[in-house]
């Protein structure tokens, strides 16, 4: 009798960020893309049912209007990836696609399109995750806060969601750098009010909360508001001696530079301090909830 092959348990790069890519691509839900996959089958649209965890709650009425208005002319272009459902026989779970599964019950169709998948709950949630990230109309809060999801939850590194997504580096880590800013600025970026580049501008001040309001009040450039969180930065002021066997108080810019990359890594605060003159130091990591503290348990045993 033949072997019952195992599951493939080995992380990686992830079944979602790997074969899962020719999935989950690029392409635009408005507009929905010019190539689509070949769908597996078509299934009632009252057989599909949202996925409880999916990571984006916010569907405007504005774009659902639009894709429905899109799938009356033209139908539903790329099918929806889904699993079926653990919970309910004959029903399937949408893992993504669900804009355009809602989308679809607008403009009253009666089947739909979809690739079945066999994902457990994690790769559900990696590929939900990978598909809000690859959507354009994310900004960049919530694209950072997809990066570090996939980070905790999956323990991929900065430089394995760059090859896979199709982004540099320092994109993914500028942008992850925005969630070390206070939450009132980060809800100024996510409702619009903020660019990415004067949140990016604002990493550096000493009073980011401060500062956005003054850019917002006498509408500042991105270049005023870099040229303003200069002047506000303690760099520029004079070092004062620290006492012998402190640790070191005013940090040079490696130091600071460290921490910044650090901190974009983990999506945490993390602060370095070390005495002048000698090799020994402290590094502190401040997490905000529990579910951090969880996820950077699940990063550090996972790393050794």
């Amino acid at each position: 009798m033949a072997e019952k092959p195992k599951k493939d348990t080995r992380r990686g790069l992830g079944r979602g960020l790997s074969a899962l890519m020719a999935d989950v691509g690029p392409a635009q839900e408005t507009t929905q893309a010019e190539s689509p996959r070949r769908a597996d089958r078509m299934v009632p649209i009252e057989s599909l049912i949202p996925n409880p965890d999916q990571p984006r709650r916010s569907f405007t009425q504005a774009q659902l209007d639009e894709l429905a208005a899109s799938i009356r002319t033209k139908g539903v272009l790329q099918p929806l990836i889904v699993r079926p459902s653990p919970h309910q026989d004959g029903k399937f779970e949408i893992v993504a696609g669900e804009r355009r599964w809602r989308a679809s019950q607008m403009a009253q169709r009666h089947e739909i399109p979809v690739l079945v998948r066999d994902f457990d709950d994690t790769e559900v949630l990696e590929v939900a995750i990978i598909e809000n990230i690859q959507r354009a109309d994310l900004n960049a809060i919530e694209e950072a806060a997809g990066y570090r999801q996939l980070m905790f939850k999956f323990g991929h590194t900065q430089e394995k969601l760059a090859e896979a997504l199709g982004k540099s580096r320092s994109h993914i880590a500028n942008l992850m750098r925005l969630l070390n800013l206070p939450e009132g600025v980060q809800e100024m970026v996510s409702e619009g009010q903020l660019s990415a580049g004067h949140a990016r501008a604002l990493i550096t001040a000493t009073d980011p909360d401060a500062l956005a309001k003054t850019v917002l009040a006498k509408g500042l450039s991105v270049r005023e508001t870099e040229k303003l969180a200069k002047q506000m930065n303690p760099e520029a002021k004079p070092r004062k001696k620290a006492p012998e066997g402190a640790f070191q108080v005013d940090k040079d810019a490696d130091t600071r530079a460290l921490e910044g990359d650090l901190s974009a890594a983990l999506g945490m605060k993390v602060r370095i301090d070390h005495k002048p003159g000698d090799d020994a130091g402290r590094l502190t990591i401040s997490y905000d909830t529990l579910e951090q503290l969880d996820a950077l348990c699940g990063l550090l045993s996972t790393s050794r």
